[in-house]
């Protein structure tokens, strides 16, 4: 992990350090000791996987002059902070456009924690389909939750449990729309010919589940490689043209949807 000037900046990327975060409690006592051990060793740089990057967090890595790059699949970090994030609220939008064209009118949404950067722009693109396709916003169709299989079984059990159920459901994440498949099932109803379902992120079990699972796909894999090719021009001392890249999501249709 060290820096050794004898060797090109090209040839350094194994010395880029990635510090991964979950919101599990003991899964954040670990962030912080790699932290605190990033900070220690003097790394040439880091790619930061954060729920929330703390103000504490960033003084620590500008008194050390330790270049950094966040990677924001949760919350968009203030503007003057290099980072690579996907169009959220353009992935809300076409999964919500999509099941429009299918002949849904009660569509739901599940965000995930109502306070993330990411949950409000999802949603912000759900309520601007329903509004171009002059589709009254129903209050009582949005639900906020965690992004995991149990945040999206409770949030969907609470829909489907409405008096006018919706006829399909927006998952503010895969794992999510897991749990929105099992409150499916419990209620006594299938995939899509009761409740359609559409799913955000486009992890690799998403077309295994049954039915495959339409889903909006985060170009996971390129945001990595452009956070370190970023990552790479800030140890070399180059300015960057924007802090900010945006990389765009697609629509993955599968077999979790369906006409009404």
């Amino acid at each position: 992990m060290q820096a050794d000037s004898r060797v090109p900046l090209e040839r350094r990327c194994g010395e880029v350090v990635v510090v991964a975060h979950t919101q599990d409690r003991h899964r954040q006592s670990a962030t912080r000791r790699w932290f605190e051990s990033l900070l220690a060793r003097g790394s040439l740089g880091a790619i930061l996987v954060l729920s929330e990057l703390t103000e504490r967090q960033r003084d620590d890595l500008a008194r050390r002059r330790m270049p950094f790059v966040v990677v924001d699949g949760v919350s968009q970090p203030p503007p003057e902070v290099p980072s690579i994030g996907a169009t959220n609220f353009a992935g809300g939008y076409a999964a919500t456009e999509h099941l429009l064209t299918l002949g849904h009118r009660r569509i739901a949404a599940i965000g995930g924690p109502e306070q993330l950067q990411c949950t409000r722009a999802r949603i912000a693109g759900y309520r601007a389909a329903l509004e171009s396709a002059a589709v009254p916003v129903d209050r009582h169709l949005v639900r906020y939750s965690t992004f995991q299989h149990e945040g999206g079984l409770q949030a969907a059990q609470q829909l489907l449990a409405l008096p006018e159920r919706p006829t399909a459901i927006f998952a503010g994440s895969d794992q999510q729309a897991t749990g929105v498949y099992e409150a499916v099932r419990r209620a006594g109803l299938t995939i899509p010919a009761d409740v359609s379902v559409v799913g955000f992120d486009g992890l690799n079990f998403a077309e295994w589940t049954a039915p495959p699972l339409t889903t909006v796909r985060q170009p996971l894999h390129e945001m990595g490689a452009a956070a370190a090719r970023t990552l790479l021009r800030l140890v070399n001392g180059e300015r960057l043209d924007s802090t900010r890249i945006e990389l765009a999501t697609a629509l993955v249709v599968r077999q979790s949807t369906a006409a009404l």
